[in-house]
C-alpha cells in the first residue's frame, strides 16, 4: 500500500469516530450492517453485497409476488427520472400489456400528483423520485416502503430499479433512439443529438448478434428491444470491465466509479473508491476536481474526456456530440462501451446504498463532502 493511502486509514481509523459513532447512527440504521437492514448472516459483508442478500433470488421483473404490473411501474419511474425515452417507450407498452392502468403511467410521464394510486403504486413512484432526483430517501418514506412492500419485496424492487438505471446510463450515453415508425411517449427537456447510425439508430453500428444462451428460459430472455438496438446490442461492442482494467490504467477506472458516486452523492461508495483509486496512481488533485465539481482545467485530454462525459451523463441525463466523439477519439469504442458499462453498474450500486442509507465503516470518516 502506498505511504499516502496508508497514512488517510491510519488517521481515520485512529481518529474519534464523532459524529459517526456506532451510537449516534440515524435510529433506523442497524448497528452491525450500518445501513437500513440487519445483517444477514455473521460476518456479512457492508455494502452493497451485503444488501443483495436480503433479496428473494427470484427474476424479479418477470417473477415478483406482486406483480409485473408494478414491476414495470419501478422500471418507467426509473427511466422517467432519468429522461431516458427509448427505456420509457418500450416498457409503458410494456406495462399496459401486463396490466398497468394508463393513469397511473401518465402520473409518472407527467410527474404529477400520486393521489388516486394505489398504496404499492404510491410508495415505489415516491421511491424513484426521491432516489433519482433528490439522490437521497427519506426515513419516513423507507419505513412506509417497509411496511407496504415488506424487507424482501423492498430490497428486490430497488434492486431493479438500480439495474434499469444503469440500463437508461447505457442507452443515454450512446444516444439510443426508437427504431423508424416507433411512437416515443416520453417528454424530454432536450433535443437528442443526431450522431447516430441508421441501423442501430445509436451511436454504435450495427453488430448481428452471433451468440444464443439455450439454457435461459425463453420468457425470461427475451428482449422487447427490437434487433440491433437497445442495451443488448451496445453491449456486444465490450468485452467487460475485466479487459478494460487491462486496456486502460487503473488510475483511470478508479476516476470513473468517482465521477460516478460524485454525480449519485453516494459517501459509501466515493469515500471507500477514493482511498482505492489513490493506491492505484489517481492524483489528488484531480480527485479534488471531482470532489468539488471544479473547472477541468491543467488535466490531461483523458481525464477530461471521462470527467465531462460522467457529469453530463449523469447530471444532465444526455451526453453531447462534441463530448462524445472526443471520448471516441480518446478511447476507442471497445474501451468507451466498457467504461459506460463501468459507471452503470456503479449507478447500480449507488441506487441500492442509497435506498438503503449504507453507512460508513467505523471510524471512517466521510471524504465527499454533501449534505
Amino acid at each position: 500500500m502506498k505511504s499516502k493511502t496508508f497514512l488517510l486509514l491510519v488517521l481515520s481509523f485512529a481518529a474519534p469516530v464523532g459524529a459517526l459513532a456506532q451510537g449516534i447512527l440515524p435510529t433506523d440504521i442497524y448497528p452491525e450492517s450500518r445501513n437500513r437492514l440487519p445483517s444477514a448472516e455473521p460476518g456479512a459483508p457492508l455494502g452493497a453485497d451485503g444488501i443483495r442478500l436480503h433479496a428473494s433470488g427470484l427474476s424479479v421483473r418477470w417473477e415478483w409476488p406482486l406483480g409485473r404490473a408494478l414491476t414495470e411501474l419501478a422500471i418507467l419511474i426509473t427511466a422517467r427520472e432519468h429522461d431516458q425515452p427509448f427505456e420509457w417507450s418500450l416498457h409503458e407498452l410494456e406495462g399496459v400489456a401486463v396490466g398497468l392502468d394508463p393513469r397511473v403511467i401518465d402520473s409518472v410521464r407527467n410527474r404529477a400528483s400520486l393521489s388516486g394510486l394505489d398504496e404499492e403504486e404510491s410508495i415505489i413512484v415516491q421511491m424513484g423520485r426521491e432516489l433519482f432526483a433528490e439522490n437521497t430517501l427519506s426515513s419516513e418514506t423507507y419505513a412506509r416502503a417497509l411496511r407496504v412492500l415488506g424487507r424482501t419485496n423492498l430490497v428486490d424492487i430497488v434492486s431493479l430499479m438500480g439495474s434499469y438505471a444503469a440500463t437508461a446510463a447505457r442507452l443515454t450515453a450512446f444516444n439510443q433512439q426508437m427504431p423508424p415508425e416507433w411512437k416515443q411517449f416520453l417528454p424530454i427537456p432536450f433535443t437528442p443529438p443526431d450522431d447516430i447510425y441508421a441501423d442501430s439508430r445509436s451511436r454504435l453500428p450495427y453488430i448481428a448478434n452471433r451468440s444464443e444462451n439455450p439454457a435461459t428460459p425463453a420468457l425470461y430472455g427475451r428482449s422487447i428491444a427490437p434487433e440491433g438496438t437497445g442495451p443488448g446490442h451496445i453491449r456486444r461492442h465490450g468485452e467487460g470491465i475485466e479487459s478494460l482494467k487491462v486496456s486502460v490504467e487503473r488510475r483511470l477506472v478508479g476516476l470513473a466509479i468517482l465521477v460516478t458516486a460524485r454525480e449519485y452523492s453516494s459517501q459509501y461508495q466515493w469515500t471507500l473508491n477514493e482511498l482505492a483509486a489513490l493506491d492505484d496512481g489517481l492524483e489528488a488533485p484531480i480527485i479534488d476536481i471531482v470532489r468539488h465539481r471544479r473547472a477541468v482545467t491543467g488535466i490531461a485530454e483523458e481525464e477530461v474526456a471521462l470527467i465531462e462525459f460522467g457529469r453530463e451523463l449523469f447530471g444532465q441525463h444526455r451526453v453531447s456530440a462534441q463530448t462524445y466523439a472526443r471520448a471516441l477519439a480518446i478511447f476507442g469504442e471497445k474501451d468507451l462501451v466498457d467504461f459506460v458499462d463501468l459507471m452503470a453498474q456503479h449507478a447500480s450500486e449507488a441506487t441500492l446504498l442509497t435506498a438503503f442509507d449504507q453507512q460508513l465503516p467505523v471510524g471512517q470518516e466521510p471524504l465527499l463532502p454533501i449534505p
